[in-house]
């Protein structure tokens, strides 16, 4: 491996690279910088997160900056303000030992008038998120027309996150000579537009597989029942005492309720999601980042551009509604040459969802048993003795205090002290020893999902498209009275839809599974369901802001379609008993 003075970088920036405990270049650092630093080109460089990424494109702006010039000549362009602040941040560390050099962080969330005032003090390198940016061009606070360099840090997500129209701004206001720089995780058709929009001829320089999931991180998931995720997601963490993690969940309610959760059962934990207020987020991420806690709740957005180096876990308690977020959120552990795992709480109705992601990221996932009450306790119980056996006793403290400590322990032994001990430190552990088995038996209640199954009239028929069970399915019901809508999507079988993603994302409106389904046709780039008429407000919204495979979903009623609204005919008998329930899963 070559050092930092071989790949080009001068002596006042390895200075400050050395005291922040940097030794060699990480591999996406020995190939960017000096091609950075070489000559004036377009780059598109596709690293994973935890890879070096913000050195990468951070040493080489920071060393061919004129310090003399107060006009801008750099930019950094990040999707979320946690990110913008942690690279500014990190930049900042990089120049300690270069004069006069000044970077200035700027995004939404935040009072805008102190970010005016270190803009007009002049910068040579503005960080910043598109929207906020976007601002402060029509304000008139910022002039662009000096730049030379326009990074995209995490450009994938900039994308999901819809700064399109921020970004054709604000490269507008840009000189065309100037070199763009894309760094992101996953090369997403989106990536691929802004680099084919934005970029002439750029160089790829590839650290790993396109797309690909970390080396360092271990891919983990456990089958449950729905209704038993919050009871395995306290097993997983229990089973690791020393874990560090973030819990990914998929809404802001679902993140504010399994934090409260988890605080009232006695752990470490708060909550991080768009709701909150700038001072609320960075109060939150201070005692993270100084372990102060332990658990992170988190949604998708609020987590994006997290850089916290010592990670042990990722906890999915949701799987994200498209594979490239299940690549981000893993990234954020296993960082900086460490180990991580990637754990995911997954229902049987999941269970493709998984083997999707194998395929996308070239890694096997290994299904774990979710450990009993005993393993935790026993578990929990080897680390408490292995912290008080390594504690060290200050006596000169404890002298002061012996006598007094031996008088009420006079009239008890020493394996009475020992149990009295072991009660009050594990005593919530102890009562779970003898709590229900939470795995699901796969194979059982795939058998058991046969016989329910409910028998198909001879006159329905199964239209099959290519890898999916059943693309066009009949769900109609005898003696229905029920009127259905008709409802149009812009996604089809190409951007990898399926009937029963479809039917889970509608029935997470209840919770429950009980919106009825009619026909569900899938086209190759559009596609066609109907549903119970009095949840279409319902049905519309929960397609809100959802993605697949970072493509935005358009939902309509197909009002003026004559089969819309009408009751559905019979084919397939009625069950007796609760009305039929449409499958969990998520699109």
């Amino acid at each position: 491996m070559k050092t930092f003075a071989e790949i080009g970088i001068n002596n006042d920036i390895i200075k400050g690279l050395l005291s922040l405990g940097f030794q060699e270049p990480t591999p996406v650092q020995a190939q960017v910088i000096p091609l950075m630093l070489e000559k004036q080109t377009d780059m598109v460089s596709l690293a994973q997160t935890g890879t070096g990424k913000t050195a990468a494109f951070g040493v080489p702006l920071i060393q061919m900056i004129n310090s003399k010039s107060r006009q801008t000549q750099g930019l950094v362009l990040c999707p979320t303000r946690e990110l913008c602040v942690q690279v500014a941040r990190d930049m900042n560390a990089f120049a300690r030992y270069i004069d006069r050099l000044n970077i200035v962080a700027v995004y939404g969330g935040a009072s805008i008038e102190p970010q005016i005032k270190a803009l007009r003090k002049g910068c040579q390198i503005i960080v910043a998120t598109p929207g906020r940016l976007n601002d402060l061009i029509n304000r008139g606070q910022v002039n662009l027309s000096s730049l030379s360099y326009v990074v995209f840090d995490e450009a994938d997500e900039m994308l999901q996150m819809g700064f399109m129209d921020d970004l054709n701004a604000i490269l507008s206001q840009t000189p065309p000579e100037k070199s763009t720089l894309l760094f992101s995780a996953t090369m997403s058709k989106e990536v691929a537009k802004i680099a084919r929009k934005y970029m002439s001829d750029p160089v790829e320089i590839t650290i790993g597989k396109r797309n690909a999931g970390a080396e360092n991180v271990s891919h983990e998931y456990y089958m449950v029942r729905a209704r038993d995720r919050y009871l395995a997601l306290k097993r997983i963490v229990d089973n690791s005492p020393d874990n560090y993690a973030i819990i990914f969940c998929r809404t802001r309610k679902d993140t504010n309720e399994t934090a409260n959760k988890l605080i009232q059962d006695g752990y470490n934990a708060d909550a991080l999601h768009g709701d909150l207020s700038q001072a609320q987020r960075d109060q939150v991420m201070k005692k993270f980042r100084c372990r102060n806690l332990q658990l992170l709740v988190a949604t998708d957005v609020a987590a994006r551009g997290l850089d916290v180096n010592d990670l042990t876990h990722v906890i999915h308690y949701n799987l994200p509604d498209d594979i490239a977020g299940y690549t981000h959120r893993s990234g954020r552990t296993g960082r900086a040459g460490r180990t991580g795992i990637s754990v995911a709480i997954v229902h049987l109705k999941e269970r493709y969802k998984i083997r999707e992601i194998e395929k996308k990221i070239e890694k096997k996932f290994k299904l774990c048993r979710i450990p009993s009450g005993k393993e935790i306790c026993e578990k929990q119980l080897v680390s408490l003795l292995d912290i008080v056996k390594n504690i060290k006793v200050n006596y000169e403290q404890i002298d002061a205090l012996y006598e007094k400590i031996s008088e009420n322990f006079a009239d008890l032994d020493r394996e009475e002290i020992i149990k009295k001990f072991i009660s009050l430190e594990l005593r919530r552990f102890l009562d779970i020893q003898n709590a229900p088995d939470l795995n699901v038996n796969v194979s059982a209640e795939k058998q058991r999902g046969k016989k329910s199954r409910p028998r198909r009239d001879s006159r329905v028929s199964q239209a099959r498209l290519p890898g999916a069970r059943a693309a066009v399915r009949q769900c109609s019901y005898a003696n229905d009275s029920h009127s259905f809508s008709r409802f149009s999507l812009n996604v089809g079988r190409r951007d990898g839809i399926l009937p029963q993603g479809l039917m889970g994302r509608i029935n997470r409106i209840t919770g429950g599974g009980n919106i009825r389904i009619g026909k569900i046709e899938i086209m190759r780039n559009t596609t066609h369901i109907e549903a119970d008429s009095k949840f279409s407000r319902q049905i519309l919204g929960a397609f809100d802001d959802f993605k697949i495979n970072g493509k935005t979903v358009v939902i309509k009623t197909a009002r003026d379609n004559k089969d819309a609204n009408r009751p559905k005919p019979a084919g397939i008998r009625r069950r007796k008993g609760p009305n039929h329930k449409t499958s969990g899963s998520k699109a």
